[in-house]
């Protein structure tokens, strides 16, 4: 088993800046992918960013890239996500996941989820 635990989100204002962390215990070493995801009320859940942990290759989402970092600490075994500019648009539960290989845009091929993080971009 693997235990996600995010924090660090809050309310901001448009155009600021949060970063979000995805600290990681248990079986930590059978999963190889973190990926960041969202989601609003009525709306599934919908890709961010994810992260190759051996490699650190990343992908992003259309609608945050060149906005949203994604980086990890392989010491504190610990994922980030740094969002800057935000915009209303980005206000949503963000969750960290993890998975064994899959490193795509479907929540579906993720094994483990955090609990989640409320990020609020007010306008």
């Amino acid at each position: 088993q693997e235990q996600l635990v995010e924090s660090g989100g809050g309310l901001v204002q448009a155009g600021g800046s949060l970063r979000l962390s995805c600290a990681a215990s248990g079986r930590t070493s059978s999963s190889s992918v973190r990926g960041w995801f969202r989601q609003t009320p009525g709306k599934e859940r919908e890709f961010v960013a994810v992260i190759v942990w051996f490699g650190g290759s990343t992908s992003y989402a259309d609608s945050v890239k060149g906005r949203f970092t994604i980086s990890r600490d392989n010491a504190k075994n610990t994922v980030y996500l740094e969002m800057n500019s935000l915009k209303p648009e980005d206000t949503a539960v963000y969750y960290c996941a993890a998975s064994y290989g899959y490193r795509g845009s479907d929540y579906r091929g993720y094994h483990y989820w955090g609990q989640g993080t409320q990020v609020t971009v007010s306008s």
